[in-house]
């Protein structure tokens, strides 16, 4: 599904979030609208064909029924205004907010193109860590990442960021970022990005012993569980991760780089498949 900021019809938006929840996994309109706290379980699908529209009450408890935060809930509310209004001024009102928000928070969804990205991690860390350090040459940005990596490899990062396009320099050694948040293709990055997991899952277990446990946050839960539990719990950590990113969008006086590892994997074979073998 497309981030919210490409959108500028809620109905769509909310037709869209349908599809995608009933495609992966047993949705349905009566389970939308009791999560909404709406009495009919036909109102939202009239709404998502353009028969009816949300209030402004409405438009919140939609909102967070959906799991939108931060920029994403206001973004969703100022939609929601700028469709429903009936004057030229305030759609035009409405809609310079959208268009100033979707520029604010852009998400980059990067494609085959862009594959050397997701060769290593420090693509990632120089694009949050440069913009953070104006006027910094790649010796100095070395030295603020916590893994080993040289003032070359650094140079060589901020070349590839800004030749394709995840970085402008506006001034020397001074950048800003093009998109607030960059997403992988699954469709056209599976290995590169099956490669940063792996390389990401490296340091998330070297940070066990590198930091102090105020300094990270490692949990973890063993559960039995069918294929549509399954389901159920990826579509709840996909959720929790767009909510992350949008409270992460937010700061404003950034001070460190992190990582987060979403991790759900089999610690045994499936039953039922080892019995029909």
């Amino acid at each position: 599904m497309k981030p919210i900021v490409e959108y500028q019809d809620y109905h769509a938006f909310m037709s869209d979030y349908y599809e995608e929840r009933k495609r992966t996994s047993a949705f349905s309109w009566r389970e939308f609208a009791k999560i909404a706290g709406f009495i009919s379980p036909t109102y939202l699908k009239l709404v998502c064909e353009g028969k009816s529209n949300l209030s402004k009450v409405a438009m919140g408890r939609v909102a967070r029924a959906m799991g939108l935060v931060g920029h994403e809930e206001t973004y969703f509310e100022a939609m929601v205004q700028f469709g429903n209004a009936r004057k030229d001024d305030q759609k035009k009102k409405f809609l310079e907010q959208m268009q100033s928000m979707a520029l604010s928070h852009k998400v980059r969804v990067v494609d085959k193109d862009a594959f050397e990205y997701y060769e290593t991690w420090k693509n990632s860390v120089v694009r949050e860590l440069a913009p953070m350090m104006p006027g910094a040459m790649p010796g100095e940005i070395a030295k603020m990442c916590t893994q080993e990596v040289s003032a070359l490899e650094v140079r060589k990062s901020l070349q590839f960021l800004e030749r394709a396009g995840f970085l402008k320099q506006t001034t020397e050694n001074v950048y800003e970022q093009t998109e607030k948040s960059v997403e992988g293709s699954k469709e056209g990055l599976p290995l590169a990005i099956r490669a940063m997991h792996r390389e990401m899952g490296n340091l998330a277990v070297d940070s066990l012993d590198r930091f102090t446990a105020d300094e990270r946050n490692v949990t973890g839960v063993t559960m039995g569980v069918n294929r549509e539990t399954y389901e159920k719990i990826v579509e709840e950590l996909d959720a929790c991760r767009k909510k992350i990113v949008a409270i992460a969008s937010e700061c404003k006086d950034i001070s460190q780089v992190y990582r987060l590892n979403l991790q759900l994997f089999p610690l045994s074979r499936d039953f039922k498949k080892v019995e029909e073998a």
